[in-house]
């Protein structure tokens, strides 16, 4: 645990608070969470399939948390395709994505845009999911495409490519 950190425990219910923000979960009632020496140890009261399985669920789940108040989370996008550019416009962001209008987008609480060039932005803010959605709501609006690679991608993102029509010019004698 980070020494900024401070977390809230009670029955099926964790607290984080960090430099950041704070966040607050509610758990399975099966694991149990305890803090101890600057640690939280997560038990199960068995080794069945299910209580496994929750065991690193909840662990993950407030391992972010802790990770997301003490240093936040990043997506880096960016847009690939001719006259595609992203404008920021108070805490709106306004996408130009080949469509006849350009899209205002809204970010929820918690999640802010910041835009580097017209074509890279980049979505953070304290929790994984919020930040995971928001950047997977934008790729939505145009996801990129096989054929020419066009659309909204993550920054590293390898577009799998497809040939075009094969048959074109050459037909067959018959």
């Amino acid at each position: 645990m980070p020494g900024a950190v401070k977390v809230t425990l009670q029955p099926g219910h964790v607290m984080v608070e960090g430099p950041k923000g704070k966040l607050e979960r509610t758990l399975p009632a099966d694991i149990t969470v305890k803090q101890s020496n600057g640690q939280l140890v997560f038990e199960r009261p068995s080794d069945g399939y299910k209580h496994r399985a929750l065991h690193g669920l909840v662990r993950s789940l407030v391992a972010n948390m802790v990770t997301g108040v003490n240093t936040g989370f990043t997506k880096h996008m960016e847009l690939v395709g001719v006259g595609y550019r992203v404008a920021k416009q108070g805490d709106d962001v306004v996408l130009s994505l080949g469509y006849s209008h350009p899209i205002k987008y809204k970010p929820p609480p918690g999640v802010s845009i910041e835009v580097q060039d017209p074509t890279k932005f980049s979505v953070n803010g304290i929790s994984i999911e919020d930040v995971g959605q928001v950047a997977a709501n934008i790729r939505g609006m145009r996801p990129p495409e096989p054929y020419k690679g066009k659309g909204v991608m993550y920054r590293g993102e390898k577009i799998r490519r497809k040939a075009g029509k094969a048959g074109k010019g050459a037909k067959a004698a018959g």
